[in-house]
């Protein structure tokens, strides 16, 4: 089987997420920038190509039901084009890059193409920005500066375990371990982890605990989880400018690495299925890096060296002074 139309892969696509966990935000995301190739290609395959950019404000008398076998040339035209009309980020445009990709490595895996039309795709460049993050210290301050005890605690976990806010929101009691002093959870794609917390952080759950043994950590109305709003609204509350939670996860990365060096533990703690999604939260400690550079770099301590001074072939100290007349 080859080729077919997008009204037939995208139900088929969509069914395919979905068995792999995907969840159903990532999946809607996708299934959007598929729709929105589609519908370009249907446009430019059924309507005059100078007109694209006026019939795209309204492309609802666009359809799916157009081949999937693209040229190469034509994907790079839909980024070009989108970019056009909307001046996209890098970020996004990876996005939609990503999505794309997978979604035709599907479409390759299932024998409805000859070969992957986004293989050697060039993705655009994104500068490297650097993440703001807290130092140890400083999240410590954090906590402290807190008034209530419930949100102290909701702050010192996500640091204590790297966790992201939804993982925070859907902490269960069951899932913890008080002798083991680990914490089951459930992740991005329905994977199960487990972290890791301190003692001092699991003494300061037992009051909110009380005689529970199951349901949600953390209450919310009704007696359901928290939301991750819930949260957010108390980082805008306490936090500094440009911190939230994700940056609390950041700073637990940053902080476990600087002092382990072990960046396959930092990765399997955060849950990350790729080392590189991991490397991105790393920094090298401005302490170290002031002493590496001046230990090994050659002009670091050249004041110190005196090298005019200084014998070229023996590398000693010259301390006898020439006393013939000037």
């Amino acid at each position: 089987m080859q080729g077919g139309y997008f009204s037939e892969w995208l139900n088929r696509y969509g069914y395919y997420l979905r068995m792999r966990n995907y969840s159903p935000r990532t999946i809607t995301s996708y299934e959007q920038v598929v729709k929105q190739f589609a519908y370009y290609l249907w446009l430019r395959r059924n309507s005059n190509p100078e007109k694209l950019e006026n019939l795209w404000k309204d492309y609802a008398n666009a359809r799916l039901d157009t081949d999937v076998e693209v040229e190469p040339v034509m994907l790079t035209d839909f980024l070009t084009f989108m970019n056009s009309v909307r001046n996209y980020k890098p970020k996004t445009l990876h996005r939609m890059i990503s999505t794309l990709t997978s979604f035709y490595r599907f479409l390759y895996t299932q024998g409805a193409l000859a070969s992957n039309p986004l293989f050697g795709i060039e993705r655009p460049r994104i500068k490297e920005q650097e993440l703001r993050y807290l130092k140890h210290s400083q999240v410590l301050r954090l906590i402290a500066s807190i008034p209530d005890a419930r949100e102290k605690l909701m702050v010192r976990t996500i640091y204590a375990t790297g966790v992201r806010i939804s993982e925070l929101c859907n902490m269960n009691i069951e899932d913890i371990d008080f002798e083991e002093q680990t914490i089951r959870i459930k992740g991005k794609g329905g994977k199960i982890r487990t972290v890791f917390v301190d003692p001092e952080t699991l003494r300061e759950m037992e009051p909110f605990i009380g005689n529970r043994i199951e349901g949600p950590l953390f209450v919310g109305q009704q007696g359901h989880h928290i939301s991750p709003r819930t949260v957010q609204h108390l980082f805008e509350r306490y936090a500094p400018a440009g911190i939230t939670p994700h940056k609390i996860r950041h700073s637990y990365a940053s902080e476990l690495f600087r002092r382990s060096k072990n960046l396959r533990v930092v990765q399997e703690n955060l849950g990350h299925s790729s080392i590189k999604t991991t490397e991105i939260y790393l920094h090298t400690d401005l302490d170290e890096r002031k002493r590496v550079y001046q230990q090994y770099f050659p002009l670091s301590d050249e004041p110190n060296k005196n090298d005019h001074d200084q014998d070229p072939v023996t590398n000693t100290q010259n301390t006898e002074r020439d006393t013939r007349p000037g």
